[in-house]
């Protein structure tokens, strides 16, 4: 189950590891990797890379390789990981539950409303705003 959206940490300009790559003038790997969280948001993969997803984050295997030395990728079975995925964002998981909890939750809103039509107590909705 994707995400429609990922964190990424307010400090990461000045993480060291981002200012490791960009102070050697590695700039495109420091992008890629702020694009392998979206990749992997978007594809529930929980900060798991596959090799054949380099080109859609813009990266390459040098790349990869730059990742892995300052400590932002880990080498995985053919891919590899984001370092720290399950610590700063939802997992597919806790997306998955999230999401039955709100489909839950609006049923049961339905359900309550269409029982009170039909007992005759419908009464108009006002907007908080307007009350």
């Amino acid at each position: 189950m994707g995400l429609p959206w990922v964190r990424l940490d307010t400090q990461f300009a000045s993480n060291p590891k981002v200012l490791e790559l960009v102070g050697d003038k590695r700039f495109k790997a420091a992008l890629a990797y702020v694009c392998s969280l979206g990749y992997s948001g978007v594809h529930g993969t929980d900060g798991y890379l596959p090799a054949s997803c380099l080109p859609f984050i813009h990266a390459t295997r040098t790349d990869a390789a730059q990742l892995v030395e300052v400590g932002l990728w880990t080498p995985a079975p053919g891919g590899w990981d984001i370092n720290g995925w399950s610590d700063f964002q939802e997992t597919s998981e806790e997306t998955q539950k999230r999401k039955e909890r709100a489909q839950k939750g609006a049923i049961a809103r339905w359900e309550k409303e269409r029982r009170r039509r039909e007992n005759g107590n419908e009464t108009p909705r006002i907007p908080r705003a307007l009350a």
